[in-house]
């Protein structure tokens, strides 16, 4: 299928929360009010690492409006959070380890009032050495920022010898990449409103990418039972995977049970920058060697990662990220070691790709350079060395075949783009101006890996209304959840639009469907309603026939009701179906996200294929680079969402596009030099005037069960090193550090040379 901006080859639906968004009308969780509520705020600390010496809140205790004010001797349960790691404190008791350290917070009346309580806090602190690199955190004599030390996480994955292996070699390549501090930059900061009951219960609307995670991580800080707290997570106004780790709901949680009033949050910009989460800046150093025919051989490769002060997930993203800077290709001897550190620096976590747009683009890098010193295309140089149909992955573990790398492959081979890759530059062009093409290739795990907890499944039923309500543990935050769900249920079943209700992040309604992360939710909805259709579908049809006293398998489902099979003659809406007596209509299903039979952590069973073209125009006076043409071919089985599926690959490209070229957060000795957005410069319309085409592959080996793969994530991963690849083709020029900077492309043009001389 041939995915363009006008929509041809594919059927165009209305989103359904498409108009509300557009029009300004959809109220997101930090939009919420609620009758005499407070407004929270947090007290985090100035230092990237000291010691507490002192906390006084009493000025604070006494200031106008102010109603509470607590530390961490106002923590009832656990003092401290993290989804898989719980070690970042919740209040800071002795230490804080980077300027977002939460230390106090504080409710009040208004938001005034709240600002001018948390200046009357005074923290006495000693100031202790700051740990500013990773590399340098690893080292035995460097000051230790947790009693394990400062090392994370180590992972690796070895086979063969590379002592082996690189004297066969005759072609080597040992290079550096250097990754940004990339932030999320959704357009809702963190926030939410806090709800206490009468009936002692907690109501949390915060967004979340999983909210039965939250839930159990409020329970164990709060002391309370999970089934005491309601957690509403959907919608939300940008994610990212920034928001899969709690933020600011522990905060108002406290604040509204100890004041029994609603208490509200919302991050300022700022305040979203120091304590939010951003991609791991990473520094990649790798040995690759070929031998005369261009086999790949040897690959030897360390990444050390800058986790930051606390664990969130940096262990799982670095397991990720080992896994696919081996990637799609094989290799006789291979060894890699992968390090995440602590740090003072920005806490570092979850962002769309997880370790794999760092990887990636260290990978192909490589193949590149490699290609090149072969004096080879370096796209025939990959066909010689991809994983083939029936390989097993990069783990060496089994893994759901298909024929999408060869198929992705294909249409770049074949494609207009590539084949102008060794075009004549325009006569009339300025000598400044130089273009070029590259690419780049991935294979991207989704679901979380084997080891990891990661439920899937949800409910059909039909409601008392007539409604076919599909009620799912997963949440919408701009991804088109929603819409992609109720094209499945209408494709499926035969339902109307208006036949359906979908229900989704509640815990109080909702099964627990996993996370809503890391390419999965389409694919594990999609898998559930397979499972569910059979079941649900005889239900509806068996109670319709009882009543109409004819045979079940002479109806079927349709639009607004049950049809005589083969015509359109309804014979019973939904609507008279549910006031029928008997046992409500429902079926639910739970499974686990398909993994490999393998006991390595991490190691993926399900990839989406993608490979990526791009054109490129570098301005060696300023040293901008324009992305002019993107090629996208992504091999993800059917397409369930048109409008969804391109706008995944299209905003994935903006963000990779910033990844790449414009944004880093940059910090110095654990300070943020970047605070706002009037300093880091985010993509905008205007960077992405080029074509973008996607193809989309959607055919599966004949007896596929796993259905479509996520390709929430792939869209990022690959676009860096193909816009690098194409930087190389028209400067000649290698990108090492991301993003890339402007005065490494900057020359100056021979006549002006000569104009000086």
């Amino acid at each position: 299928m041939l995915l363009n901006r006008d929509g041809s080859g594919s059927r165009w639906r209305i989103r359904p929360d498409g108009p509300a968004k557009v029009t300004g009308q959809l109220s997101y969780l930090t939009d919420m009010t609620a009758e005499g509520m407070l407004y929270g705020l947090v007290l985090r600390s100035e230092h990237p690492h000291a010691r507490i010496v002192s906390i006084d809140t009493e000025a604070a205790k006494q200031a106008p409006g102010v109603r509470a004010v607590l530390t961490y001797l106002d923590v009832p349960g656990l003092n401290a959070f993290g989804i898989a790691h719980p070690d970042q404190p919740v209040l800071c008791e002795d230490r804080v380890r980077y300027v977002g350290d939460a230390v106090a917070t504080v409710a009040a009346d208004s938001l005034e009032e709240a600002e001018y309580a948390i200046t009357l806090i005074h923290v006495d602190y000693e100031l202790l050495p700051v740990v500013d690199d990773a590399e340098a955190a690893l080292a035995p004599d460097t000051v230790q920022l947790h009693d394990k030390g400062n090392l994370l996480h180590h992972t690796g994955y070895s086979k063969g010898s590379l002592a082996e292996g690189f004297p066969q070699c005759v072609h080597i390549v040992e290079e550096t990449y250097y990754t940004p501090r990339q932030m999320h930059t959704y357009m809702e900061t963190e926030g939410g409103l806090f709800i206490p009951g009468e009936d002692g219960r907690l109501t949390v609307y915060a967004p979340t990418q999983h909210g039965f995670m939250d839930r159990m991580q409020l329970s164990r800080i709060l002391d309370m039972p999970q089934q005491q707290i309601r957690i509403v997570s959907s919608p939300i106004g940008g994610s990212f995977g920034g928001k899969d780790e709690l933020n600011v709901q522990p905060y108002g949680a406290l604040l509204a049970l100890r004041t029994g009033m609603p208490v509200k949050f919302h991050n300022s910009r700022w305040e979203s920058v120091r304590a939010g989460l951003k991609r791991h800046p990473m520094k990649i150093t790798m040995k690759t060697g070929t031998n005369a025919e261009g086999k790949l051989i040897a690959h030897q490769v360390r990444i050390v990662a800058d986790t930051g002060p606390y664990s969130t997930l940096g262990a799982e993203v670095l397991n990720f990220a080992v896994e696919h800077v081996i990637g799609p290709y094989v290799y006789e001897h291979l060894d890699v070691n992968g390090y995440s550190a602590f740090t003072n620096n920005g806490m570092s976590g979850e962002f769309r790709g997880f370790g794999g747009n760092q990887a990636i683009f260290a990978l192909e890098g490589q193949l590149d350079r490699l290609a090149e010193l072969h004096g080879m295309d370096s796209w025939t140089f990959r066909k010689l060395n991809m994983r083939q149909l029936g390989d097993a992955g990069p783990f060496n573990q089994p893994i759901a075949q298909t024929d999408g790398a060869e198929q992705v492959w294909n249409v770049i081979a074949g494609s207009d783009l590539w084949k102008t890759k060794d075009a004549v530059p325009a006569v009339n062009a300025p000598p400044w101006i130089k273009t070029g093409v590259g690419a780049a290739f991935t294979m991207h795990g989704a679901g979380l890996g084997v080891g990891i907890p990661d439920p899937a499944g949800g409910r059909l039923q039909l409601a008392k209304d007539g409604k076919i309500e599909a009620v799912f543990g997963y949440e919408e935050f701009g991804q088109g959840l929603i819409a992609s769900l109720e094209l499945m249920l209408i494709e499926q079943f035969g339902f109307a639009g208006g036949d359906i209700r979908i229900i989704i992040g509640d815990t109080d309604v909702v099964p627990d469907s996993g996370s809503t992360t890391a390419s999965r939710a389409t694919a594990m909805m999609w898998k559930s309603l397979q499972r569910m259709r059979a079941p649900f579908e005889e239900a509806i049809l068996g109670r319709a026939a009882q009543s109409l006293n004819v045979a079940a398998d002479q109806l079927r489902l349709g639009e607004g009701g049950v049809m005589r099979k083969d015509s359109e003659v309804m014979v019973i809406s939904y609507e008279q179906l549910a006031q029928l007596d008997g046992e409500p209509i429902k079926y639910e299903t739970s499974f686990h996200f398909p993994t490999s039979p393998v006991e390595r952590v991490g190691a993926h069973f399900m990839y989406t294929y993608s490979a990526v073209a791009v054109k490129v125009e570098v301005n060696t006076l300023t040293g901008r680079v324009n992305v002019l043409n993107q090629l996208h071919a992504v091999a993800a089985g059917p397409v369930v969402n048109p409008q969804g599926f391109l706008g995944q690959i299209e905003g994935g490209s903006s963000m990779a596009l910033g990844f790449t070229l414009t944004e880093d957060a940059v910090m110095d000795k654990g300070y943020y030099m970047t605070r706002n957005l009037d300093t880091y410069l985010v993509p905008t319309i205007a960077d992405q005037r080029g074509e973008v085409e996607v193809v989309a592959i959607e055919q599966l080996p004949e007896g596929d069960t796993y259905g479509p793969r996520g390709i929430g994530e792939v869209g990022s991963v690959t676009l860096a090193p193909a816009i690098a690849s194409a930087i190389r083709a028209a400067t000649g020029k290698w990108v090492t550090k991301l993003p890339v900077e402007p005065s490494f492309l900057q020359e100056q043009p021979a006549f002006l040379q000569k104009a000086v001389e």
